[in-house]
């Protein structure tokens, strides 16, 4: 079962307070779907949810209807923008067809992040990946872990909006590129 399998970037945060895993099947081979992932990110190809809601946040997403070619290429070690002004998590697992995945941690990066306070801290994965069904499908697995210093404030802001929160955009992005990658098959 997919939730339950170990996947690249897994090993960088072993003990999560919050885990979550999306999957979707795309009637696309994986080198269809590949390039909608390469190019996620502010800035970029967007996160193919609801552009309306990042906006309202001050994300200033605008989602990609196309291939961008100047997206194409992720490195390790390139961050990936979440929202404007910079702030974005680092690559660290890029397999072309297979994987990409970032991860965060104030405790580490030394990142000046002005909405925790002094002693919070935030890590965070957040991975997309790639199984071939066959030659005309391909299965795509999200998952995103998080673990933060358990103060109520934070326990209850995770538990009672982020979680529910992420559920809809994070379902809203693999559909978005299910839609994108199977128009373009």
């Amino acid at each position: 079962m997919t939730r339950w399998r170990a996947l690249p970037g897994d090993d960088l945060l072993p003990s999560p307070r919050v885990k979550v895993t999306h999957a979707v099947t795309i009637q696309a081979p994986v080198d269809k779907v590949w390039p909608w992932v390469a190019q996620i990110g502010q800035g970029r190809g967007g996160f193919y949810s609801y552009e309306f809601i990042e906006n309202a946040m001050g994300a200033d997403i605008h989602n990609a209807d196309r291939i961008l070619p100047e997206f194409q290429n992720p490195r390790v070690g390139d961050r990936l923008p979440l929202a404007q002004g910079g702030f974005g998590v680092p690559i660290v697992v890029v397999e072309p067809n297979r994987a990409l995945v970032v991860h965060g941690d104030t405790r580490q990066e030394g990142d000046d992040v002005q909405w925790l306070k002094p002693g919070d801290y935030m890590a965070v994965t957040w991975g997309w990946h790639l199984y071939w069904v066959d030659e005309r499908a391909t299965r795509l697995v999200e998952r995103f872990s998080a673990d933060y210093n358990p103060t109520f404030v934070n326990q209850v802001y995770f538990r009672a909006f982020m979680e529910p929160g992420a559920f809809v955009m994070q379902r809203k992005m693999l559909l978005g590129i299910k839609e994108r990658a199977e128009r373009n098959a």
